[in-house]
């Protein structure tokens, strides 16, 4: 079923790639009023202020680059970023928002791609979530391959959020007992994805692919965990 699964996340952020800022700019099915809204900008705020602290680097590597929301942080901080991502129609979107000439875009499917050269930064912003976790050591290894000695990994995602407004009004509750779940876009049409809750326990995980990482939260919203590969 996973591969099968894996396939349909693709073609749902395929597909949703025109609607995918209403969820991070908390516009239509998620908008949560002013107050809820007001936090989650203050927690992302908090976000790129943890990765603007990783200061000037050389090379960026970021997997799953979206729309472009933390690419134009990383094209900031890098003399150069390479962006990977399985949407053709996302990175469209993430070039014309970014419009950096440090940047090379590239056409990938994560769970297939390896590295052909190595990074000072390997950066992933709501990716690891979707990676199955019978697939996570399989990928940390890929990111450990990718990243140079010395060099840092640094992740974001989603908190299992209490107050469930972080996602749509007219998604259903996650789970706790999958990581399977149904996900709508705005037309009402259904897939099927992966999202997974990693915790505090992520350290110890990154540490067996030879990162020392430290995680943090930035309230109801987020999470990230910084690592340095030794």
């Amino acid at each position: 079923m996973t591969d099968q699964v894996l396939q349909d996340q693709i073609a749902y952020y395929r597909a949703r790639a025109g609607e995918y800022d209403e969820w991070f700019y908390r516009v239509g099915r998620y908008d949560w009023g002013a107050e809820r809204n007001a936090q989650w900008f203050a927690e992302v705020e908090t976000v790129y202020q943890a990765l603007r602290s990783v200061g000037k680097i050389g090379s960026a590597l970021e997997l799953a680059v979206g729309t472009g929301n933390f690419t134009k942080e990383l094209a900031a901080i890098a003399e150069h970023v390479t962006a990977l991502d399985a949407s053709e129609e996302v990175m469209a979107i993430n070039r014309d928002k970014v419009k950096s000439a440090n940047i090379t875009y590239k056409q990938a499917d994560l769970f297939n791609w390896q590295p052909d050269a190595q990074y000072d930064l390997v950066f992933m912003s709501f990716w690891l979530s979707h990676v199955p976790p019978e697939k996570l050591d399989t990928f940390l290894e890929t990111v450990r391959r990718a990243t140079k000695v010395g060099g840092k990994v640094f992740m974001v995602d989603s908190l299992r959020d209490q107050t469930r407004t972080s996602t749509a009004s007219n998604h259903a509750d996650y789970d706790p007992e999958s990581v399977y779940h149904t996900r709508k876009l705005n037309d009402g049409q259904e897939y099927t994805i992966v999202k997974v809750f990693y915790d505090e326990a992520l350290v110890a995980k990154l540490a067996e692919h030879g990162f020392a990482a430290t995680y943090h939260t930035s309230g109801d919203y987020f999470w990230w965990a910084v690592g340095v590969k030794e």
